[in-house]
């Protein structure tokens, strides 16, 4: 067990590129029995009880596949029935795990400076029409419509790091209108159809109602909740900043009530103020990419800000590329609709604009080091069960990886050793 979690944790934690330091790797399977301690009070029974310690190690494994059999051979069962029983029939609290999840999250990742909350969805491709959710959709994972489940996450990031923390899966109405296939699928009578941005809202407002999503703190989300009303509205009910993206046609308000399109309001961020005679950019870096440090130039326009809390703006910012792409003759704009207290300054909207690709690292790293895609469940509750554990894992390593680097920063320059 503890070489399997080197070799995870190594491959995924790295500082610099150096990867061969001092490690306490038997402080990490502590640091993992604790974790499965964290949730054993949501366990009625001491056989699930055992066996979800079990599936978290089988998930950290060095396992070609990550599903009920190979995890069941990982574990020296001669069958897969134990594991499919943890996820579908045995007694434990799957959503109190959840709400587990996020605390351990925010104790090994909260910053009240840098701390922030990402929406996303991701899909899981599949084969057949039984799974709960499966149908002919778009997913970002294949690029295309495909046969998939779609699953909407929230994740936490901070400079800390980051981890998913909460999940909802998506029902089309060509399930939640049709009972009896729900009833297969051991979906609960009283789930009806919710909107990703509608099941986006209920996973922040749960993590509202446990203290952890606060004034302090922001949202980021990508233009499907950026342009839904009903979503920037509860964010502002709570008052929390949020920085969403929104697409070049959305018709935006001006303070002077003017409405435009926004890449119209682009082109006045780009005037050139006549008293200093420059424009209205900044060049700013939102940190590094697959090529090098990710930098663009940045403005922001103000907005009416009608119906957001007291003493706040709400601004079009603009991100434009510093030059174009290859065959392209003009730099490529994006959009993010932002509302936060009125003194926020154009660095910090830059910032928490950038920190919405944090969420597809999450599920990079949840897929391909902890099994987050690779069950082989149809009902529900399964998914969500399995899902719930493979998040869990994920968070592990963010939570390891923190753990380690505020130990090599406390002392220092990391002396050249191996695992053993």
């Amino acid at each position: 067990m503890q070489r399997q979690l080197w070799r995870v944790v190594r491959g995924w934690y790295r500082f610099g590129g150096d990867d061969h330091r001092v490690v306490d790797v038997a402080g990490w399977v502590a640091s993992l029995d604790a974790v499965v301690e964290l949730i054993s009070g949501r366990f009625a029974r001491a056989e699930p009880r055992r066996r979800v310690g079990t599936y978290l190690r089988g998930l950290l494994a060095g396992l070609e596949r990550k599903n009920g059999w190979t995890l069941a051979e990982h574990a020296g069962a001669v069958s897969p029935d134990g594991m499919q029983r943890l996820l579908r029939t045995a007694d434990w609290d799957v959503d109190g795990v959840r709400d587990d999840l996020r605390g351990y999250v925010l104790d090994g990742l909260g910053d009240v400076e840098s701390g922030g909350f990402v929406v996303d969805e991701t899909g899981f491709i599949k084969k057949g029409v039984r799974s709960a959710g499966v149908r002919r959709q778009y997913t970002g994972t294949s690029g295309k419509i495909d046969n998939c489940q779609l699953g909407v996450f929230l994740a936490y990031a901070s400079v800390k790091g980051r981890a998913l923390i909460d999940r909802e899966l998506y029902l089309p109405t060509s399930w939640t209108e049709d009972r009896e296939r729900c009833e297969r699928a051991d979906v609960p009578e009283d789930v009806e159809f919710a909107t990703k941005p509608q099941l986006g809202t209920a996973m922040l407002a749960r993590a509202h109602t446990a203290g952890v999503l606060t004034p302090a703190s922001w949202v980021t989300a990508d233009e499907a909740y950026g342009q839904t009303p009903g979503f920037r509205d509860r964010l502002a009910q709570w008052e929390i900043p949020y920085v969403l993206a929104t697409r070049n046609d959305d018709i935006l308000t001006s303070p002077d009530r003017t409405r435009r399109p926004a890449k119209v309001l682009a082109t006045i961020a780009g005037a050139r103020d006549p008293d200093t005679g420059r424009d209205g950019w900044e060049r700013r870096a939102i940190g590094p990419g697959a090529h090098g440090m990710r930098v663009y130039d940045w403005a922001a326009v103000a907005l009416d800000a009608a119906g957001l809390p007291h003493g706040w703006g709400h601004w079009l910012l603009v991100c434009r590329q510093t030059e174009p792409a290859e065959g392209k003759t003009i730099c490529e704009l994006a959009f993010y609709r932002c509302a936060a207290p009125a003194n926020t300054p154009l660095r910090e909207l830059v910032r928490v604009a950038g920190a919405r690709w944090a969420i597809e690292e999450c599920f990079q790293t949840a897929k391909n080091e902890a099994g987050l895609d690779q069950y082989q469940v149809r009902s529900w509750r399964a998914w969500h069960a399995h899902i719930t554990l493979a998040m869990l894992a994920a968070a592990y390593l963010a939570v390891t990886r923190a753990t380690e680097h505020a130990h090599e920063t406390e002392k220092g320059d990391p002396q050249p050793a191996t695992a053993d």
